[in-house]
């Protein structure tokens, strides 16, 4: 009875990580899938053409509006710090988090057309994250995170948003903010690490 208990334990062991692969092959496969939708979505907006009704009927409501002067205070680069900070903007955020590894800030221009579209968990964006800047900024920079974690002994908040490296490892960007709710550092690791799954 022993020897047959150890026998079948490798293979229970080794049907369990099998289901665990492919459990976290299906979230993935499902987290891609939410960007696919997305990505079916924006690529029949066309800038200068689109109106803001044609981005509500393909994204729905926004999770937050912010006007030109709202994005004047983010270290935005380039034809979508021009579009979201232009006077009579609007920018969308539209978010994917918890579930998904994106978010979205669609600009609207003054005309009423669609202006910009980001998806904003870059790496470029995550490096424009310095100490100091408050914690609005960071949100208009990169939308809602994922979750917001305070540690009281340390006297410090935790924000992390859901990002993909390409080509598939899931990662989590985390902010860390005083008690006054400006940026102390910030660092990226596999999601594995910061929120193990059960073995």
């Amino acid at each position: 009875m022993q020897a047959l208990f150890q026998t079948a334990g490798p293979r229970s062991v080794n049907a369990s990580r099998h289901i665990k692969t492919l459990a976290l092959m299906g979230l993935l496969s499902f987290f891609l899938s939410l960007g696919g939708c997305d990505q079916q979505n924006i690529d029949k907006l066309e800038e200068g053409v689109s109106t803001e009704a044609d981005v509500r009927s393909r994204f729905g409501e926004p999770e937050k509006i912010w006007t030109a002067s709202d994005m004047a205070s983010v270290p935005l680069a380039g034809g979508s710090a021009r579009a979201a900070t232009e006077p009579g903007a609007r920018t969308f955020e539209y978010n994917r988090q918890t579930q998904g590894m994106t978010n979205y800030m669609i600009t609207i221009g003054p005309t009423g057309t669609l202006s910009a579209i980001r998806q904003v968990l870059t790496p470029q964006n995550f490096q424009a994250v310095q100490p100091g800047m408050s914690m609005e900024q960071v949100r208009k920079m990169l939308g809602k995170p994922m979750k917001v974690t305070p540690y009281a002994l340390s006297q410090q908040t935790h924000y992390d948003w859901r990002y993909l490296n390409p080509p598939n490892t899931a990662m989590i960007f985390t902010v860390v903010f005083n008690t006054d709710l400006r940026v102390v550092s910030t660092a990226s690791a596999e999601e594995e690490s910061v929120y193990p799954k059960s073995r």
